[in-house]
């Protein structure tokens, strides 16, 4: 079972100050910072997928990428652009989720293939349309007309992709993309994608579904699924379930959920074998944009909030020495939480003592915990906030190997 990591050029800098919460004045940041893949070991990933949109936008908007950046993608192709070593591979798709308002995609098979080939991806997921909505008695219920026609524009670019990388003698590997709104409708993708010679399926538009609709639809695949076609699930990540999933043909997914979740999720943000953890708030005062906000309508004084930042981080910091107690912290936390959040907003208290008084950085091997101690678990800028993503990124390759796969 392999782990892409999708990219959205999340990177971070060795050099940077977490003490005074700045950058080295030497720092360039496409040739200094680094990807996870750099950052810890092992490589928490077996590969990553980019998508096209992401590199050059599309018709919904512009990408990811700066211009300069997406000229260097092209220049250096793609695994020297993430500095990949040899054992993670790469994917690319064309990142259905950025068109997804539109009544075509916006890319048209040659420009996808060029995109593929010029960048030396591994392999290559065909242009598909995602169908946002799931029926799972297909037979009690007409599907709406947007979702059969969606379907079909995929099957037909489709054709069109692996015809076109035979024509050309593409280098990588070619993947049907499949999209449904049921069992029976991904059945049939499938089957049509096998009948044109793909051996390796992509399975989109999943994202919202529950664990066991998606093995739903793994069980009516199987019935027309060769034996020896791979299947890939897009946007997936159901640690739980991924057993069962291999069981019926599912060899690799991608997700940046555990990434995401240690910035983006309210609770859940320091990952552990056994659980999560919430990581502790500690907003910059000059760059958070509503304690900002606050200070400008005159509902808090910039001196009192400063002075109040500066003693959650000494008193963390403190505690993870043994200088403070757990009591003398969560008082400092209160004082800024006061003040940051007002009487009306959910406190996190509670949750900062369960993650203060376990203290999981201190048990954790992975080398940016060994590094930064309590630094990780604090809720305060990219730089914390993207390392406690690599971190989960290590917890999940953990969890992977310990499955058993058979």
């Amino acid at each position: 079972m392999k782990f892409y990591f999708p990219d959205s050029q999340d990177l971070v800098s060795p050099t940077y100050d977490f003490i005074n919460d700045e950058y080295s004045p030497y720092r360039v940041r496409q040739r200094d910072d680094v990807y996870a893949h750099q950052a810890v070991t092992p490589i928490p990933y077996d590969g990553i997928l980019v998508s096209k949109a992401v590199v050059d936008g599309s018709m919904k908007g512009a990408g990811k990428y700066s211009a300069p950046q997406r000229e260097r993608f092209y220049r250096l192709g793609v695994r020297n652009f993430f500095r990949l070593p040899d054992e993670c591979s790469t994917i690319g798709d064309c990142g259905a989720f950025n068109y997804i308002d539109e009544e075509r995609p916006p890319y048209e098979v040659d420009e996808v293939l060029d995109f593929y080939g010029r960048c030396g991806f591994d392999a290559g997921i065909s242009i598909d349309h995602i169908i946002f909505g799931y029926i799972p008695q297909e037979s009690d219920t007409e599907p709406e007309a947007a979702w059969v026609e969606r379907q079909q524009i995929s099957l037909e670019l489709a054709e069109n992709f692996l015809a076109a990388t035979k024509k050309h003698g593409a280098h990588f590997e070619p993947v049907g993309a499949a999209q449904g709104w049921g069992p029976d409708s991904y059945a049939h993708s499938v089957a049509q994608l096998q009948k044109m010679g793909y051996r390796r399926i992509a399975l989109g538009g999943m994202v919202p579904l529950k664990s066991h609709e998606i093995l739903a639809c793994l069980r009516a695949i199987d019935e027309v699924r060769n034996h020896d076609t791979e299947l890939h699930l897009l946007g997936i990540n159901r640690v739980d379930s991924m057993e069962q999933f291999a069981r019926h043909g599912v060899t690799s997914f991608d997700s940046t959920s555990a990434f995401r979740q240690a910035f983006m999720d309210d609770r859940n943000n320091y990952h552990t074998a056994t659980g999560a953890y919430t990581a502790i708030r500690v907003p910059q005062v000059d760059g958070n944009p509503a304690l900002k906000r606050l200070i400008l309508s005159g509902s808090v004084s910039q001196a009192q909030a400063i002075t109040a930042e500066r003693a959650c981080l000494r008193a963390l910091r403190e505690f993870d020495r043994g200088e403070n107690s757990l009591e003398g912290v969560l008082t400092a936390l209160q004082t800024y939480e006061s003040l940051v959040l007002g009487p009306k907003k959910k406190s996190y208290l509670e949750f900062y003592e369960r993650t203060l008084s376990d203290a999981p950085w201190r048990a954790c091997l992975c080398a940016l915990c060994k590094k930064h101690g309590i630094e990780i678990a604090i809720f305060r800028g990219s730089e914390r906030n993207k390392r406690r993503g690599f971190h989960n990124l290590t917890v999940l390759e953990a969890k992977m190997r310990s499955l058993t796969f058979g």
